[in-house]
């Protein structure tokens, strides 16, 4: 049975950056209502006055969660075959590199014509290696994925000072620190928004920030508005589409990139002008099709899109 997102983060160690979490729910913003904007129309794509074809884009390998650690070499293959040029990992049992050293996952990415940008981790085990590892072969940044729900706002405060600290370790190594996004972030605790909190309270110089749209938009958000309140602080975003007509308070409900709700033709257009770098596809659920072929058609929707 395939662990969700957030049950693989807490299975995994990643519910806490050097805090003691007491008393943290597993459940984020499901009551409030999910934006909707029209879905989009492939064959009615903005116009190349408009914008750009999006070159290069990447695909976070969690997607492939069921299939990576059975063949990571063919699997990673299948991937540059789909026409990505950018992965971003995760850590799961077999590391980062899955059972490779860095240098010869380097090597093999190198044949695949493929790029690793960036890779989410725990970041209270062994991080000083993570980073000069992550350095060494040319990574751009090390991500926290999950920090969990918070019962105060200070809390997230001192969240903000463990990524500074995480930050300056990424500098000293040559790379970025960055913070990826659930729900709970844009779910208002003590009278304010923790994501305002993390992103106020963290050094612009140390700390990017890795926008999950799909989980903004669950949380009642707007994407369009965060990238224009914080330009320059989302240097990466997961695209991941929302199913159309999806109950709010579903929270698990992704799909096949534009079969979904989020107009991205109009998202990332905004993100772009805002100082976003890396546009990666993810998918965490599968409801008429598998990994391979959303990731598969993930690429082929990205390869239109102009932005």
């Amino acid at each position: 049975m395939t662990l969700n997102r957030r049950n693989f983060l807490r299975s995994a160690g990643f519910l806490a950056s050097g805090l003691a979490l007491t008393g943290v729910a597993c459940k984020s913003a499901g009551n409030k209502e999910a934006v909707t904007t029209p879905p989009v129309d492939s064959s009615a794509i903005i116009p190349a006055a408009a914008g750009v074809a999006l070159a290069s884009f990447g695909l976070q390998l969690y997607t492939l969660r069921d299939d990576l650690p059975k063949d990571p070499k063919g699997i990673l293959k299948q991937v540059a075959g789909f026409g990505y040029k950018e992965i971003e990992g995760y850590e799961g049992d077999k590391g980062m590199f899955w059972g490779m050293g860095h240098t010869e996952f380097k090597k093999y990415m190198d044949e695949l014509g493929l790029v690793m940008v960036s890779s989410h981790c725990d970041i209270n085990k062994d991080f000083e290696k993570k980073a000069a590892q992550a350095g060494e072969i040319g990574m751009k940044y090390l991500i926290s994925p999950w920090i969990g729900p918070q019962k105060k706002a200070d809390d997230y405060k001192k969240f903000a000072e463990t990524f500074n600290k995480r930050g300056e370790v990424c500098k000293k190594n040559g790379i970025r620190f960055a913070y990826h996004n659930h729900g709970y972030s844009f779910t208002e605790i003590e009278g304010q928004m923790p994501q305002d909190i993390l992103m106020t309270n963290s050094d612009p110089s140390l700390v990017d920030f890795e926008m999950d749209i799909y989980w903004v938009v669950t949380a009642g958000g707007d994407p369009e508005a965060w990238f224009k309140k914080y330009p320059n602080r989302f240097s990466l975003c997961h695209v991941k589409d929302r199913t159309k007509g999806a109950d709010p308070k579903d929270e698990d409900a992704s799909c096949d990139l534009g079969a979904g709700s989020i107009d991205f033709s109009k998202v990332l257009n905004v993100a772009a002008a805002n100082g976003m770098k890396h546009y990666i596809m993810e998918q965490e659920k599968y409801t008429n099709s598998t990994p391979l072929k959303s990731a598969e058609a993930g690429a082929a929707y990205l390869k239109k899109l102009l932005i």
